[in-house]
């Protein structure tokens, strides 16, 4: 016997997910209705996989660090860039997913003025950034939106994906950033936000970086 639930019953305490089969595109698309915006989940659909994810306050913390982080690299390099955070990404009938954090850095130009994001009219984001993610669920959604780096912090480290002809392949340097050992400085700084406080921590960094 199956029980039909409304999506916005489904209470998830903070920290923990649910993974439902065999939904449509059609079927994502109205859950996302459902759900709302004004929401603290984060969902991903890969070909009729849904994943709903309640994130912890510890998970929220780092990815928007790093995305502090981020920007003040690129500031100071004199980098354009847009943060475009958790905006639904769509491959219709194929994927959705709503990353942490997601960056146009390269093609940052190319969505100036841009107020909906239409993969079929916009590159896809050069960067996404996860926090705590275990499912392959994600990377394979994020293969099929052809984002061409994520990365993904965890237990206080970060390891970055870049995307190949063969799908996600772990790699030590960002092209982004060539010329930073990224998974190294990235978990040393986010410790020292936590510890002494975000804006502290830029302020340094800023001062080190600008002396390198």
């Amino acid at each position: 016997m199956s029980v039909s639930v409304p999506i916005q019953a489904i209470k998830l305490t903070p920290g923990s997910q649910i993974m439902i089969s065999n939904l449509s595109w059609q079927d994502f698309e109205q859950i996302l209705t459902d759900l709302g915006e004004k929401r603290s989940s984060r969902v991903t659909y890969y070909r009729g996989i849904l994943e709903i994810m309640s994130p912890l306050a510890l998970h929220e913390r780092p990815h928007r660090i790093i995305a502090d982080i981020v920007k003040a690299i690129l500031d100071i390099q004199e980098r354009d860039w847009e943060d475009f955070g958790s905006t639904t990404l769509k491959r219709p009938e194929i994927a959705g997913i709503e990353p942490d954090t997601c960056f146009y850095i390269q093609n940052a130009d190319q969505v100036q003025g841009c107020t909906n994001l239409d993969l079929t009219e916009y590159p896809p984001p050069d960067l996404a950034i996860e926090s705590d993610v275990t499912s392959t669920t994600t990377l394979d959604a994020y293969e099929a939106m052809g984002i061409p780096e994520v990365w993904i912090y965890r237990n206080k480290q970060l390891k970055i994906y870049l995307l190949s002809n063969e799908g996600y392949m772990e790699a030590s340097i960002s092209p982004i950033f060539p010329d930073l050992p990224l998974t190294e400085l990235i978990p040393q700084m986010v410790q020292k936000a936590i510890d002494q406080g975000t804006s502290q921590m830029l302020r340094d960094w800023k001062s080190q970086f600008r002396q390198l």
